[in-house]
């Protein structure tokens, strides 16, 4: 029994060999695999090998996703960037070497088959991933894996995004590894890496507060009373992340993207209210949305409220919706920028709506 362990040990480790280095793909999910702890549950939870996020500009840690107004858009599901050097390549090719054939009173006496033995099931394995290595990078195209090459370019190879790892939109970058020299993006390939990409990609990684508005009167509301309602100045500002792309050989690309949140929409969750502005949609003004309500403006309308015009109900209340809207910008490392769609994040409160209670005296 103890020798049969120890090959199953010995043939686990080289099965393990083969399968992840069947593609640099395949490679991708089991390490994101093992990193978010669920292997064998068959996701592609891939990691992005060289991309970076960095910045933030605020927003905390409780923090939101925006939803693209345009449901046509979305991020991309992968990308091919540079990833794997020659001397990395073949570093790789050389772990998978046949082993030297072991004397008879090496093997511990374990036959697994005739004239097979554990060294022989290895080679055979190893023989495998190297295969489906060379198919992937296609060998047969370079000289020795382009080692005299080394620092001149790289291989691209395709990535999912992280945030997208079980869509199945990142299959399109399932193609063979390329060669690309330094400097020279490869041509009629839609999904390489550029500046736009990153910033696409960096638009879901935008650190976007939650939409937590401000009321005054802040618990119950009045029938017939003005509701204040604002944003706080000093969470509602533009906020940034970078992604960028940086390697050992020089290459750099990178994207900062922008938001900046400029309208907020309100629905009051009844038709008995009347909006400021009629529209329902506040604006920013003076750098900041609404405007925070104080004891000497009781006479004043707000520049964005709610005025309910009949109450909610004994223990009912009235769902107020709020939805900010942010504007995305880019901006690349090689001078290219432009906009993104804008997106916007709603949350939901319940108003209580009061009568005010009134004696009547003969």
């Amino acid at each position: 029994m103890r020798k049969v362990a120890k090959a199953g040990v010995a043939l686990s480790l080289v099965v393990g060999v083969s399968l992840s280095m069947g593609s640099p793909a395949q490679a991708e999910k089991r390490r994101g695999d093992r990193a978010s702890g669920s292997a064998g549950n068959g996701k592609a939870a891939a990691e992005v090998s060289h991309v970076q996020i960095t910045g933030g500009g605020g927003g905390g840690k409780n923090t939101v996703k925006l939803n693209p107004k345009d449901p046509n858009w979305d991020p991309p599901a992968c990308w091919y960037e540079p990833k794997t050097t020659p001397k990395e390549l073949k570093k790789r090719i050389d772990e998978l070497k046949p082993e030297k054939p072991k004397k008879k009173d090496e093997d511990d006496g374990l036959i697994l088959s005739p004239g097979a033995d554990a060294t022989d099931l290895s080679n055979a394995l190893r023989g495998q991933a190297k295969n489906v290595l060379d198919n992937y990078y296609q060998a047969d195209k370079y000289d020795d894996y382009n080692i005299d090459k080394q620092g001149e370019g790289m291989f691209w190879e395709g990535v999912r995004n992280p945030n997208k790892a079980d869509d199945p939109k990142a299959d399109a970058c399932s193609e063979h590894a390329i060669w690309v020299p330094k400097g020279k993006p490869p041509k009629n390939m839609p999904l390489a890496v550029s500046p736009k990409i990153l910033a696409e990609y960096a638009y879901e990684e935008l650190p976007i507060p939650g939409t937590d508005i401000s009321l005054n009167p802040q618990d119950k509301q009045t029938v017939n009373l003005d509701t204040w309602v604002w944003l706080d100045k000093g969470k509602f500002k533009p906020v940034d992340v970078t992604a960028s792309l940086d390697l050992e050989d020089g290459t750099h690309l990178s994207a900062t993207t922008t938001a900046k949140p400029t309208s907020l929409t309100l629905e009051p969750g009844t038709e008995d209210a009347k909006m400021y502005p009629g529209s329902g949609k506040c604006v920013v003004k003076n750098g900041q949305l609404g405007e925070e309500y104080s004891a000497g403006k009781k006479d004043r309308t707000p520049p964005c409220g709610i005025r309910y015009l009949r109450a909610s109900g004994k223990n009912g209340s009235y769902p107020l919706k709020a939805t900010l809207t942010w504007n995305i910008s880019w901006k690349g490392s090689d001078g290219t920028g432009g906009d993104l769609p804008a997106g916007t994040f709603s949350e939901t409160r319940d108003v209580t709506v009061k009568e005010i209670q009134s004696i009547v005296r003969d």
